[in-house]
């Protein structure tokens, strides 16, 4: 129970439907959808429409997803892959016979297939309710009509006032005068509008294989991307089948690679080897064990993760007791590890995760994202989309499992969760914020599960992350722990902003009581009735 002469808010609670966003309009159309009698799925999509348009430096249909859905409560849930992937034409050979040697986050080479909205149209199909037309409806008015921009959306915006200057179509749509909008002014964006109709009224086939994807790719093309129709047409998304460990009697279920949610159970299966209830979870001890686990799975992450399509990423072998074991005589109590390399330097936060509980026990788990804030900012002059920028994370070392090649999808960050127990999903869970989102995992489950937290507690504790031998810290948590951890050899950074974000929707079985959570690092709320 937290203490209510402090700043912060409750768990909501209901008994029909649950409903957690990083924004407040988001929260409110995916709640009126379940009010009229949709259902999580239809709701889940309507608000990830929906944030595209109020949210547009985090997320956009020029984006990716990711989507784990418990249907009627039923584990293992449906997992979905709707990431994208490289030209077919992108080979290493071309790279560096044009003496490219980096794939640049704002080059029109980091562009991979947009597969959010055929993600959509693929889930709502097979599991939902209502058309994808109708379910674009609420953001069409908020592109048209305008929407309030708000706090955390504009500091994100201000911050990025560079790279939408570096295109005239970005900066046309984003920037007035040349300047970002402050919170609490109205901005519309017309030309996305007029593309979500055609999209409501077509289907996402326009966007792949009609005149959509015919004026996305002759402006990569005219940028010197190596994007193709074809490209476009040929991607669909992918049923996969999701991964899971134990923790503690809980199954926690993630999507397969190439998203880093196996990074995120190893990481749990090394933490079951201690006893963390004995840790103060404000203490030392906690924060340093933390970063230990995340500096020894992440060192795996740079070496294994990548698209299994095209290579074969050895799951067993990283889920195993075994590597944990491993991995966990690695770590001293009394001393940070050194000299552990990650190959991925990029900071990556721009992401939104919402998720979505129903009357009928279905649970969504949904993450979409440009990866960079504004993703590559590459704006087409006609439909106001702004492209991701997923292929920076591609290797161009041929030997690297992660090497880019043609229709492979790159190593993602953003993972989507489910929590389960006794066989029957109890919770849809996530973390924005980049290369935090599996470090993310491990921290809110242990917070709910080792310490005892409710949903909107655990989201709201201190967080820490430690990374590329920086072990960033938020200003919430004492200087004490962080004096403590330097004595232990770990680099203290203070970071200006939090770090991540989060939601989650979980229900009691036993009284059916619903609950949901959205914390204070960004926009959103959480409603339940």
């Amino acid at each position: 129970m937290r203490n209510f002469q402090l700043p912060g808010r409750s768990p909501v609670f209901g008994c029909h439907g649950a409903v957690a966003t990083s924004h407040p309009l988001a929260t409110q159309v995916a709640a009126d959808i379940l009010k009229s009698g949709g259902n999580a799925i239809d709701a889940a999509v309507a608000s990830a429409a929906t944030l595209s348009v109020v949210e547009p430096q985090s997320t956009g249909i020029g984006g990716d997803c990711f989507a784990l859905c418990a249907i009627n409560g039923k584990v293992p849930p449906v997992a979905i892959n709707g990431s994208g992937y490289a030209p077919a034409a992108a080979k290493p050979e071309w790279f560096s016979e044009n003496n490219i040697t980096n794939i640049d986050s704002d080059s029109p080479h980091a562009v991979t297939v947009p597969g959010a909205v055929r993600t959509w149209e693929k889930l709502i199909s097979d599991y939902g309710t209502r058309s994808l037309g109708e379910l674009l409806k609420p953001a069409i008015n908020y592109a048209r009509d305008g929407y309030v921009v708000s706090p955390r959306v504009s500091v994100d915006w201000k911050n990025n006032q560079e790279k939408l200057s570096g295109c005239d179509n970005a900066s046309r749509i984003f920037l007035k005068e040349g300047a970002p909008p402050d919170a609490g002014t109205i901005h519309k964006q017309p030309e996305l509008a007029d593309t979500l109709e055609l999209i409501s009224r077509e289907g996402a086939d326009i966007l792949y294989e009609g005149c959509l994807a015919e004026e996305l790719v002759t402006y990569l093309r005219s940028l010197g991307s190596l994007m193709t129709v074809d490209d476009f047409s040929s991607f669909t998304p992918k049923y996969v089948n999701p991964i899971y460990t134990n923790y503690r009697g809980y199954d926690v279920y993630e999507c397969p690679p190439n998203g880093q949610g196996v990074i995120a159970l190893l990481m749990l299966k090394i933490l079951s080897g201690y006893d963390a209830k004995e840790l103060d979870p404000l203490g030392v001890d906690r924060f340093h064990l933390e970063a230990e686990i995340a500096k020894l799975a992440y060192r795996d992450r740079s070496i294994f993760l990548a698209d299994p399509d095209k290579v074969e990423v050895p799951l067993e072998y990283l889920l195993s007791d075994s590597h944990a074991e491993e991995l966990r005589s690695k770590i001293s109590m009394r001393k940070a590890i050194s000299n552990l390399s990650i190959t991925d330097k990029f900071n990556h936060r721009d992401t939104v995760y919402l998720a979505t509980v129903d009357s009928r026990g279905n649970f969504v788990s949904f993450i979409n994202s440009l990866f960079h804030p504004f993703g590559s900012g590459l704006c087409s002059p006609k439909s106001g989309i702004i492209f991701q920028n997923r292929g920076s994370s591609f290797s161009l070392d041929k030997n690297h499992m992660n090497c880019i090649a043609g229709h492979k999808r790159p190593m993602h960050t953003i993972i989507p969760g489910i929590l389960s127990k006794n066989n029957s999903a109890i919770m849809a869970f996530g973390v924005m914020g980049g290369h935090y989102q599996a470090c993310g995992h491990m921290h809110i489950l242990s917070n709910l599960i080792d310490y005892d937290m409710d949903i909107q507690e655990a989201l709201d504790f201190p967080r820490g992350f430690s990374f590329e031998d920086s072990y960033d810290l938020e200003s919430t948590i004492p200087h004490s722990v962080a004096s403590g951890l330097q004595d232990r050899g770990h680099k203290i950074n203070w970071v200006e902003e939090g770090i991540g974000g989060g939601q989650i929707v979980s229900m009691d079985l036993a009284s059916g009581v619903i609950s949901g959570a959205s914390e204070p690092r960004k926009d959103g709320v959480a409603l339940a009735w």
